[in-house]
């Protein structure tokens, strides 16, 4: 079968090769940003594509499970390593926002976070991805159990969530590619769900 084929192939490439690859959009902005490519606004160019990056990441993370269900085709082994630059992403991304854009204002920031929606499901996102990121190692899973690993990582869902939301109530004019990114993780999580609800289903029947 072909799915066993390409399973057999990335056997020989490694979890860690993710790490740069998913490092290659934040060196294209740093080139971006010295060669005077991001336009009047650098900074708010910058924080929307570091924002831009972790949530595909995050939606990549999310599809991995679905992908192994329908062809049968297992990136599991790439997922924590998906997950960590998909927190990196989140974190250089709020960095962005509190450091350049409003730049520690912290009355500023507290107005924001009581009065912007989008501003505090982006927060919900970050804060939520905190302990997911602590407990991407092996020595989490052991002392958590398989389990209780798993289901504190069901907290992906609501990062991914608040990610798109965030996302489309930022740009505000509903325009296609929030709403695509929405549509994706919403699409994702419908399958997780069906797929639960038919196994819970046939345990009961």
């Amino acid at each position: 079968m072909l799915a066993q084929r390409i399973n057999t192939a990335l056997r020989a490439v490694p979890g860690w090769v993710i790490y740069p690859l998913a490092l290659i959009p934040l060196l294209l902005l740093v080139w971006q940003t010295f060669s005077g490519a991001l336009g009047v606004d650098p900074v708010k160019a910058i924080e929307h594509r570091l924002g831009e990056v972790a949530l595909q990441l995050l939606v990549a993370g999310l599809a991995i499970t679905p992908l192994r269900w329908a062809t049968g085709v297992s990136l599991i082994r790439y997922r924590r390593a998906v997950g960590l630059m998909a927190f990196l992403y989140v974190v250089l991304h709020l960095a962005t926002w509190l450091l350049l854009d409003i730049q520690l204002r912290w009355a500023e920031i507290g107005a924001d976070l009581l009065k912007r929606p989008y501003i505090m499901l982006g927060m919900l996102g970050f804060a939520v991805m905190i302990p997911l990121a602590l407990t991407s190692n092996n020595a989490s899973i052991r002392r958590l159990g398989p389990a209780g690993w798993a289901r504190l990582h069901k907290l992906t869902y609501v990062a991914a969530l608040a990610g798109a939301l965030h996302f489309l109530l930022l740009v505000k004019a509903w325009p296609l590619e929030p709403m695509l990114y929405l549509g994706g993780v919403v699409a994702l999580l419908a399958v997780r769900a069906i797929r639960n609800g038919r196994r819970a289903v046939a345990r009961t029947a």
